[in-house]
C-alpha cells in the first residue's frame, strides 16, 4: 500500500512566535513560517539522496525526482512510494524496477541536499553537466498564453501566501490555462513536485509549458525538458549554462515575465504573438 502524502500535523508551514519592532515600540505576532526539513530519498532500502524541502506532495516530490534525475524512465517502473517520520526528518521509500536500481548503483551518486541547490553531491563534472536530449515536435508557444499563465500563478500560491518563502512551479496548457502548481522551499523541489505530479495525472498534454516563480537556472531547464514542456518561463533572470542548454534541448526559455512583457533569451522565434 502506498502511504499519503499527508502526514499528521505536516502542511507545509507552522506557527512560530515573532516580535514587529518598529520606532514606535513592538508588539507579539503569531507568524506562519514555511516548513524546511530533511526528506531522504531511499530506494530499494538503499539510501540515495537527502534534500532539504517543504514536507508536503512528497510523493510527488519522489516521483518527479526519479523522472527528471533519469533514476526511472517511466512513471511505471516506480511500483511503490510510502512516506514515513522518520526522527526529526522524513523518509520516502521507493520501490523501483531492478534494473533501474542496478544503473542507479553504477552512478555511485550521493546528494546531500540544501534548499534550493539541486547539485550539491555530484562527484563529477561528468554528472553535473550531462547532456540534454533534443526535444522534437514542440508547437510554438504564445506570448500571450505564457503572461496569463504567469499571472493566474500567484493565487495558486497557497503556501506562499502564508509564509512568503517558497517557490512555485506550475504547468500550463497551450491556452495559458494551469493545470498544476506545486510548491516548495527549493525551486528545484518545486518542479520536481509537478513533474511527478503531471506523471501520476498523465495530463501533461502536448504544447503544455513551465512556469516558475524564480531565476531560471541550468537545472531548471534539465527538468523542464526531461517532462516535454514546450518551454519555461520565469520571473527572474536565467543563467547562461540554463540559456545554453535550452537551446540544446530545443525548447525555448524566457524570463523576466512580468506586466504583460517577457524576455526571449533561447529559440525566440518559437514564442509567437
Amino acid at each position: 500500500m502506498t502511504a499519503s502524502d499527508d502526514l499528521p500535523g505536516r502542511n507545509g508551514s507552522v506557527h512560530r512566535p515573532a516580535r514587529r519592532i518598529t520606532a514606535a515600540g513592538s508588539e507579539a505576532l503569531d507568524e506562519v513560517v514555511a516548513e524546511e526539513v530533511a526528506v531522504a530519498l531511499v530506494y530499494n532500502g538503499i539510501g540515495h539522496a537527502v534534500m532539504m524541502a517543504t514536507p508536503c506532495d512528497l510523493e510527488d516530490f519522489a516521483r518527479g525526482f526519479s523522472l527528471t534525475e533519469h533514476i526511472v524512465e517511466q512513471p511505471s517502473e516506480i511500483f511503490d512510494i510510502e512516506v514515513e517520520p522518520v526522527g526529526r526528518g522524513i523518509e520516502v521509500r521507493l520501490e523501483i524496477a531492478s534494473q533501474r536500481l542496478a544503473g542507479l548503483q553504477a552512478r555511485r551518486r550521493s546528494l546531500a541536499g540544501r534548499t534550493g541547490c539541486g547539485l550539491c553531491g555530484v562527484d563529477s563534472l561528468g554528472a553535473a553537466l550531462r547532456p540534454v536530449a533534443a526535444l522534437t515536435g514542440l508547437t510554438p508557444v504564445s506570448r500571450s498564453a505564457i503572461s496569463r499563465a504567469m499571472e493566474a500563478l500567484p493565487e495558486h500560491q497557497l503556501l506562499n501566501k502564508q509564509s512568503g518563502a517558497v517557490h512555485a512551479a506550475g504547468w500550463s496548457d497551450k491556452d495559458g490555462t494551469l493545470l498544476a502548481v506545486r510548491e516548495d522551499v527549493g525551486r528545484h523541489n518545486a518542479l520536481d513536485k509537478l513533474a511527478g505530479a503531471m506523471a501520476k495525472a498523465g495530463t501533461a498534454a502536448p504544447g503544455g509549458f513551465v512556469v516558475v516563480t524564480s531565476r531560471c537556472s541550468y537545472e531548471m531547464v534539465q527538468k523542464a525538458a526531461a517532462i516535454g514542456a514546450a518551454a519555461i518561463a520565469a520571473v527572474s533572470a536565467p543563467t547562461s549554462l540554463a540559456i545554453e542548454t535550452a537551446e540544446q534541448a530545443g525548447m525555448p526559455l524566457v524570463a523576466f515575465v512580468r506586466e504583460n512583457r517577457l524576455t526571449a533569451y533561447a529559440l525566440a522565434e518559437r514564442i509567437v504573438l
